[in-house]
């Protein structure tokens, strides 16, 4: 995950700073320097800091004063106290002043990652505490403070207020329904139906009928007329997940609908006026399937009026442990449990997983932590081995690309939950396809 925190060093030798500098630069994070506490001063008033890290012993002010004017001033700002002479007495006082970390030199970078990054997740877990405090909540499960969230939000809300075609995207688990449940309730037709379609589970011989409907003796089978998707949704919104896998046929047909505001139904001579808000919505590059002919141009331009796109989990920094407390909080109240707590090494697994599944692996992960976890703390043990360290030997340069693929396909499964059609979007492959390598690798029976 991309690290964009700021951080202060408070040291009176140029040699450390410049080597902290370029040490902590190098991980990503924004670096400040100070040689005295005067200066750090001029810089937390002038610069928005997450974390200082500041020398014990320094010529006037000691280290000692400025934890305590941190603590005392900056709220959203943690502590990290080195010194060259190490002692207990020094260390117990600077907890006792509020210094989160500790460390004596000289010390390895390894030691210094883990000392910013423990300070940096408690400062992580506070926020999160704080803005689930205040937090009221939120309508069709849009749970997040980030900046992309926020970016999310108010474009939906400016989507909701006009009846233009929407376009969400975004990678499997992101939450796209969601998001258009809250496009349609946010809008003018609330009152009226929202009609959910999965384009890819529905069979294509049967796609046609079930969208735009069918008059009696359309075709076998066909003992009266039905109404479709489309006429169902009337005076309402229809949402399109999985857009991308509509045949040909059925693009030019929608098309015409996006066009002409009508519907014809199977069998009918005539098309009919329909009223409905379409929201589209893709885990693919449309664009890129229109370049390889798969998808119709003018179709992609009447969907893509107003696009959204959601970000992937592992780019939305702390909603990681908003969503977390929030499903955790939701299931416990479900199953009669007492609300769990997280130890500091589970959240910490948590803001580190790289989250192929998205939003929906995450719920299923917290999920089965509430039901299989005896007592009220999850810790790193009770998640699944994929979040834990391991101590495996290097990576198997001399391993096959079948056993790659069959552990690959293990991972993503076990991410999704079981779930095939989830594991089977995040592959970019079909449940066909998914089922033959399950076979294959005998990954199931």
């Amino acid at each position: 995950m991309v690290t964009r925190e700021s951080i202060l060093v408070v040291d009176d030798t140029p040699d450390t700073l410049e080597v902290l500098q370029r040490s902590l630069g190098g991980q990503g994070y924004r670096v400040y320097t100070a040689s005295s506490v005067a200066e750090a001063l001029m810089t937390l008033d002038a610069a928005s800091v997450e974390l200082v890290i500041t020398d014990y012993k320094m010529p006037g002010v000691s280290g000692l004063d400025l934890i305590r004017h941190v603590r005392e001033n900056f709220r959203g700002t943690e502590v990290v106290m080195i010194t060259g002479y190490a002692s207990i007495e020094g260390a117990v006082e600077a907890i006792k002043e509020g210094a989160e970390e500790y460390l004596a030199k000289p010390f390895t970078d390894e030691e210094l990652f883990s000392a910013v990054q423990r300070a940096l997740d408690k400062l992580r877990q506070r926020r999160v505490g704080r803005q689930l405090s205040r937090m009221t909540e939120q309508p069709y499960g849009l749970i997040g403070a980030s900046e992309v969230m926020q970016h999310v939000t108010g474009t939906l809300k400016k989507a909701a207020s006009t009846n233009s075609t929407v376009l969400i995207t975004g990678e499997s688990g992101t939450g796209k329904e969601l998001v258009a449940r809250a496009i349609h309730y946010y809008s003018p037709r609330a009152s009226g139906p929202f009609i959910p379609v999965n384009c890819g589970g529905i069979p294509e011989g049967l796609l046609e009928s079930e969208l735009f409907g069918h008059v009696k003796g359309a075709f076998t089978g066909a003992t009266e007329s039905r109404a479709g998707f489309f006429q169902t949704a009337a005076g309402g919104s229809i949402f399109l997940d999985e857009i991308s896998e509509l045949g040909m046929p059925l693009q030019v047909k929608l098309l015409r609908v996006l066009q002409d505001k009508e519907v014809c139904m199977v069998g009918a001579s005539r098309p009919g006026k329909v009223d409905v808000k379409i929201i589209a919505a893709t885990n693919k590059d449309l664009l890129g399937l229109v370049r390889n002919g798969a998808f119709r141009e003018d179709l992609f331009f009447r969907l893509n009026v107003i696009t959204i796109s959601l970000p992937p989990l592992r780019e939305r920094g702390e909603d990681v442990l908003l969503l977390t407390h929030h499903f955790a909080a939701k299931l416990a109240q479900e199953f009669g449990k007492p609300q769990p707590r997280f130890s500091e090494r589970a959240l910490h697994a948590f803001m580190n997983y790289d989250w192929p599944g998205n939003v929906r692996e995450l719920e299923n992960i917290v999920h089965r932590a509430v039901v299989m976890t005896d007592g009220d703390l999850i810790d790193v043990t009770d998640l699944p081995s994929l979040m834990r360290f391991s101590a495996t030997r290097p990576y198997a340069v001399e391993r096959t690309l079948a056993e790659v693929e069959a552990e690959h396909i293990q991972r993503v499964l076990a991410a999704a939950g079981g779930n095939k059609t989830a594991a089977a979007r995040v592959l970019a492959i079909d449940r066909k396809t998914l089922r033959e390598k399950l076979k294959l690798y005998c990954i199931e029976k």
